[in-house]
């Protein structure tokens, strides 16, 4: 293996997609990323010992083997994903006169976990004051993370959608009668599915709209059969895609609808967005960077009326929101083209480990 070929120790979710992605595009610039994980994904990685039946001590019994990972691959920089977790052990594992951190935020690891409990706070905490480079994929997310402890250096790249993929754009602005909305988001409790179908059950009933969901998540059983006692089986399922093949899916559907209580810069809204379709989402702080009153519709969190009014708006209007539509994909051509975006982090990357070796 060259010396010349810049490489990343990445820790990092090997289930993730967004890892998975990741890591593609830094080969595909020439680099040599190594994931280290404790999950058991498909994407190619070390994996992690799990010492003991205690969850909350794997992180932590992970040093002695990523001490080792470092000593033999010998990265030009560490790269976490995920503050609390692989972050603080990185802050731990790693000797910062040797070799510099660069921290990807992922949302929930600061917008949420901190507030767990004081040791979440402080591991949170620990991985921000050692990361030489904070990444967030909002200005939101990098200054809520400020508020726990000064950053050294930060900046804003969203994930964003593949330049490739932007074939898939509909031009065709016309809305489908029913109208058809995709929820992308998993049935976790974060992302609030079920209010979903509470607030639109009559539109779907009386086939004014077709409501898709994903066959995935933790409260997937649950939502089925809460679900059915509303709208029986009227609802719309799709199982776990490739990139492509989900991207082609959602290009499909009219309408792009969250309502996530949390969030940092919704991938789903930036790729929607990059299709044409109309972005709607609960208005929490996060999805405001990218849903404005010009390029989509909010809605109070939770209030039922407020989305059923936008999407009965939808499917009686003859506006077609045409020129909102294309100026939305301009935007994420300018903004949020993902290998562009890592690309740029690369090049941050570099300056951080030149710098740092420097005498």
């Amino acid at each position: 293996m060259s010396d010349r070929r810049f490489r990343i120790l990445v820790l990092g979710d090997s289930r993730s997609f967004h890892i998975e992605r990741y890591l593609a595009q830094l080969k595909a610039l020439g680099c040599h990323p190594l994931l280290a994980s404790l999950e058991h994904g498909s994407t190619h990685h070390f994996h992690l010992r799990r010492w003991g039946p205690i969850p909350a001590l794997h992180y932590s019994l992970t040093i002695g083997e990523i001490r080792g990972l470092i000593e033999r691959f010998r990265p030009h920089i560490v790269n976490p994903h995920f503050a609390s977790g692989y972050g603080a052990v990185a802050a731990i594992s790693v000797r910062r006169d040797r070799v510099p951190i660069a921290l990807h935020l992922w949302g929930s690891d600061i917008l949420i976990v901190p507030r767990k409990s004081p040791l979440h706070r402080h591991k949170t905490r620990l991985a921000l004051r050692a990361a030489a480079h904070v990444f967030a994929d909002s200005h939101y997310l990098l200054q809520k993370a400020a508020t726990l402890t000064p950053l050294r250096n930060g900046s804003v790249f969203p994930w964003g959608i593949e330049r490739h993929l932007l074939r898939y754009h509909r031009e065709n602005y016309t809305l489908g009668r029913p109208l058809r909305i995709l929820v992308p988001r998993i049935h976790e409790p974060v992302y609030n599915n079920m209010f979903i179908v509470r607030a639109l059950a009559d539109l779907v009933r009386n086939n004014h709209i077709r409501l898709t969901f994903p066959r995935f998540g933790s409260l997937t059983a649950r939502f089925r059969q809460e679900s059915a006692a509303l709208v029986g089986d009227r609802l719309h399922f799709y199982d776990l895609l490739p990139r492509e093949d989900f991207i082609r899916f959602m290009a499909r559907h009219d309408v792009c609808l969250s309502a996530a209580r949390s969030d940092s810069s919704p991938v789903s809204i930036i790729e929607a967005m990059a299709l044409g379709l109309i972005p709607i989402a609960a208005d929490i702080p996060g999805v405001r960077e990218w849903l404005t009153d010009q390029s989509g519709f909010r809605y109070p969190e939770d209030n039922a009326p407020a989305l059923r009014h936008i999407v009965e708006s939808l499917t009686a209007g003859t506006d077609d929101y045409r020129s909102m539509r294309a100026r939305n994909c301009e935007r994420v051509k300018a903004n949020a083209i993902f290998e562009e975006n890592v690309s740029r982090q690369l090049d941050i990357m570099k300056q951080l480990a030149h710098h740092w070796r420097q005498p």
